[in-house]
Order: structure tokens, then C-alpha cells, then sequence
């Protein structure tokens, strides 16, 4: 029986062959290509188009903010977050086109309910966020351009692009006339705000996406105390409110102690001089006495 040589030599990877390009139909692509193993392809108007992944640094902005959103749907459960390469089906003017937002959100007034046992989406959805890739400037324009004016046309109410360098962050609302407008920045410097007008009181520093902060730490912060582990707060502030009544009546009790300290030293006193008064008087009335001889 013939044997495999030992070598000790590292097994070579095998590099998945990119299809990017490739020409398929929309069926062969939800049958073979929506949930390749090897890549992540999106399908533009009968070409695939391969996903591209970003940096660490940026994956790290990512994770910052889906928490920060969680802890949002948690206090205003409004609303279900996907992930995890789910598309969507977008009928254009232009043509058919399957994105797979970074994340997404499906509000419960969507029309379009989200099941439990869904790998893609049927409705459009409500947020769609990517995390850019600058590794090509083809990724770059796909994001920034091409996706900005699909998902507008297709009716998302807003559209954000996470980055790790600030000048690649984007935020848009879509407006009545059907395309995106940016968010408005609230503020200056580091203390520039962006305020979602799809969900109500969702907002976030924009130097904050690139500082990440602890969230437990900001959680006292104006910005982010609604939202951010409020319950937290709540049972740190009833402890610590506890705690002065507490030392209140514990004041209160010190103070209760003296005053009963000091009332009946005053009691001893007096009895002492009642003592005292009263063995003078004694001594004075012993005193007038005449003598019997």
C-alpha cells in the first residue's frame, strides 16, 4: 500500500479561488454562491462581487458600536439586529441587486417580519452598517458610492459606514425625496454628536468610535447614561443613597447617645449637689441646736 512521504515541511494553504466577476443568474447564486463556504459574495445585477474584509482596527470600531446598539435595543427593545452574512433582495430601477450588510436592523414596524428561521431577508431593512474596507479603492467606492445609492433607492432609512480613521466614517438619513443626507454633527471636536432619527435617543460621539471607550465607564456619561447600563447606575445611586441614610441615622444616633450622655451626667450633678445641699442644711440645723449640760 503506497504511503504519503513524511516531510517536515508545512503543508501549503490552499487559497480559495476568488469568482469575483463571475457571471450567474439570481437562482444560481441563492443555490451556490449566497452561502459559499470559502467567500462572502454579494450579487450586483447578474455578477458576483466578492466581500472584502476589513482591518482589525476597524472590526474593533465594529464590535464598539454593535454593543453600544445592543445596549440600546435592550433598555427599547424596538427593533432585532442581524448579522452574520444576511442579505437582502433589492429591486432597483437599475436591476436586481443582494447585499449583506456587516449588520443590519429590522424595526418591529417594519412591514416585513423577521422569522426566527430566516437565512435571508424578504423586506428591506430598516439600518444597514458596514465596516469599509481600504484595502482597494473598487471596496472604498462600493461602500461609500454604489451601496449609498442602492440602499437609498431601495427605501433603508439610514445608512452607516464604521471606519477606524474618523475621516472615513459616514452617517446618512434618507429624506423625503428618496436619497441619503448626512447625519448633522452636533458639537465640536471631540464632543461632535451624531444622533440617529431612526431611533429615538440612539446617539454616539464620533471620537468615541475611534477611542472606544470602556462602556461601563460612560455609562455616567450624558451622552450615553440613558441607554448604557442604566440599571447599573440606578443600583449604584440607591446604594450609595442607602448609605448616607445610613450614616444619617447612625449621626442621628451618635448624636441621640451624646445628648442621653450628657443629660445624665447633668442628673448625676444635680443629685450631687442635691446631696451636698442637702448634708449643709444638716450640718447648719445641727449647728443652732443649743448644747444640755
Amino acid at each position: 500500500m503506497p504511503q504519503t512521504p513524511m516531510t517536515d515541511e508545512p503543508l501549503a494553504a490552499i487559497e480559495p479561488v476568488c469568482a469575483d466577476g463571475r457571471l450567474v443568474s439570481e437562482t444560481e447564486y441563492w443555490q451556490h454562491w449566497y452561502d459559499a463556504a470559502d467567500l462572502s459574495y454579494e450579487w450586483n445585477n447578474g455578477r458576483l462581487e466578492e466581500k472584502p474584509v476589513s482591518d482589525f482596527e476597524t472590526f474593533q470600531v465594529y464590535l464598539w458600536f454593535l454593543e453600544l446598539l445592543r445596549h440600546y435595543l435592550r433598555l427599547q427593545p424596538i427593533g432585532k439586529l442581524v448579522a452574520l452574512e444576511m442579505g437582502f433582495r433589492l429591486a432597483l430601477s437599475s436591476g436586481t441587486v443582494i447585499r449583506k450588510p456587516d449588520l443590519a436592523l429590522v424595526l418591529d414596524t417594519n412591514p416585513v417580519e423577521l422569522d426566527l428561521n430566516d437565512s435571508s431577508y424578504h423586506g428591506i431593512f430598516d439600518l444597514c452598517v458596514e465596516a469599509l474596507s481600504t484595502e482597494k479603492p473598487a471596496y472604498v467606492h462600493r461602500d461609500l458610492v454604489v451601496k449609498k445609492a442602492e440602499y437609498a433607492a431601495a427605501g433603508v432609512p439610514e445608512y452607516y459606514v464604521l471606519h477606524r480613521e474618523s475621516g472615513n466614517l459616514a452617517f446618512y438619513a434618507r429624506t423625503r425625496g428618496g436619497v441619503y443626507s448626512p447625519l448633522p454633527i452636533e458639537g465640536e471636536g471631540d464632543e461632535r454628536l451624531v444622533r440617529s432619527q431612526l431611533l429615538p435617543g440612539f446617539q454616539f460621539r464620533l471620537a468615541d468610535l475611534i477611542r472606544r471607550p470602556d462602556l461601563d465607564a460612560i455609562r455616567h456619561d450624558p451622552v450615553y447614561s440613558a441607554f448604557v447600563l442604566p440599571e447599573w447606575t440606578r443600583a449604584e445611586q440607591a446604594q450609595a443613597q442607602a448609605e448616607r441614610e445610613r450614616d444619617q441615622a447612625s449621626r442621628e444616633r451618635d448624636q441621640a447617645n451624646r445628648e442621653r450622655d450628657q443629660a445624665l451626667a447633668m442628673a448625676e450633678r444635680e443629685a450631687a449637689a442635691r446631696t451636698a445641699l442637702e448634708a449643709e442644711l444638716s450640718r447648719l440645723r445641727n449647728a443652732k441646736q443649743p448644747s444640755s449640760s
